[in-house]
């Protein structure tokens, strides 16, 4: 997949002065439960890259599991991509995202660091990209080719147990599709899906996550519970490296469409997501693999091959304003692209994200402040998740 051809205005070459990385950790009052594991706390990566000049852009890492992947990222940031980085001249953020691949490339072979590097490497890119938007003085969504800066939005994240009052909160704001948890043994995965369809109604739109928590049987045993409400995707019924021949034959035998892209780890296995005919819905998390530079050229193939491109975002708010901006430059499918906004309560992401938390009929608009349009205040926030529940 190659970058997409467009107007890059201002994308002058640049000097590293210094690469910051600020890890936060906010306590929360009820655990974020997945099938495969628990958040006790709600963590964030930022990067602060700082130019000579005195401009400066974010970016963010994903660093959700395991429940020190924070502090370790920003390790390898500070010791391996700072030193990479630092007293470097730089112009266009794509070319900088490749050059740190290659050049990790043997490292993460030789330790098995596959993952975190890119998830690293992800975080230096979005805020590469930010970093020129604000020079520009262009929102990003703007800079990177977008004509329309409105988006769909929709609420996820809602665990098993406990998700009435969330739902109901995220209905008065606004928010019209919400997306469940899944994964939790047959009955109560049915149960929850019957009362969540007839607490949001026939017309909201209902989504599903598995978490990659069923083998090909059970998941064909669910297709019954699943077709019985209407829907719009299925996501991560099998883990995401089971054979292509396992998929095909999901998608044949449900109604529901299937999702999936978040756990990809590189522009290859998107391709072969994109062509294996099984997903309709392709879910990049460019906190996690390919930053900006590489989940375009893919949302844009998505696009392409008439599947719709939903960005996958379950973190703080810099990630995800990089996640909205990206949407809206890569158009958002008609309508039917949506940019996943976690509905848990967590500071670090409604403190920074804007107009995202306040929707109208699950719309939203980014506006058109530079950047991502927040500079995010690391001090305000430590003092504001300081005190403990």
């Amino acid at each position: 997949m190659t970058w997409p051809q467009h107007d890059e205005p201002n994308l002058s070459p640049v000097t590293i002065e210094r690469v910051e990385a600020h890890v936060l950790r906010c306590p929360i009052a009820m655990p974020v439960q997945t099938s495969f594991g628990i958040m006790r706390d709600r963590p964030a990566l930022f990067i602060e890259i700082i130019a000579r000049d005195g401009t400066s852009g974010w970016g963010e890492v994903w660093c959700n599991f395991p429940s020190c992947g924070a502090e370790h990222r920003a390790a390898l940031i500070r010791t391996v991509l700072a030193p990479l980085l630092e007293g470097q001249q730089l112009s266009h953020p794509a070319a900088v995202f490749e050059q740190l691949t290659q050049r990790t490339a043997i490292l993460a072979l030789q330790s098995g660091e596959h993952g975190p590097i890119a998830q690293a490497i992800a975080g230096v890119d979005l805020a590469l990209w930010d970093m020129q938007a604000r020079r520009a003085g262009l929102p990003l969504w703007r800079l990177l080719g977008g004509r329309n800066e409105e988006i769909g939005v929709y609420a996820s994240g809602l665990n098993p147990g406990g998700a009435e009052p969330i739902v109901a909160e995220r209905l008065a704001r606004g928010f019209n599709a919400f997306k469940l948890k899944l994964g939790f043994g047959r009955e109560r995965d049915a149960a929850n899906l019957a009362a969540l369809r007839e607490m949001i109604g026939p017309q909201a739109q209902l989504m599903a996550d598995a978490n990659q928590a069923w083998d090909l049987d059970t998941a064909l045993s669910m297709g019954e519970v699943l077709d019985a409400h209407n829907l719009v995707w299925l996501e991560e019924p099998l883990r995401c490296n089971r054979p292509a021949v396992e998929w095909r034959t999901l998608a044949d035998h449900l109604v529901t469409p299937l999702a999936a892209g978040e756990n990809f780890a590189d522009a290859a296995a998107f391709e072969a997501g994109i062509a294996n005919g099984a997903l309709r819905v392709i879910q990049p998390d460019a906190a996690k693999w390919g930053g900006i530079s590489g989940t375009l050229p893919i949302a844009q193939a998505v696009r392409t091959a008439g599947l719709t491109y939903c960005p996958h975002y379950l973190g703080a708010g810099v990630g995800l304003l990089a996640s909205a901006h990206l949407l809206a430059a890569a158009g958002d499918s008609g309508g039917s692209g949506m940019l996943e906004v976690d509905a848990n309560p967590n500071p670090l992401r409604s403190l920074l994200a804007g107009p995202i938390e306040q929707p109208l009929n699950g719309r939203v608009r980014l506006g058109h402040a530079p950047g991502i349009g927040v500079v995010p205040d690391i001090s305000a926030l430590r003092r504001e998740i300081a005190p403990s529940l």
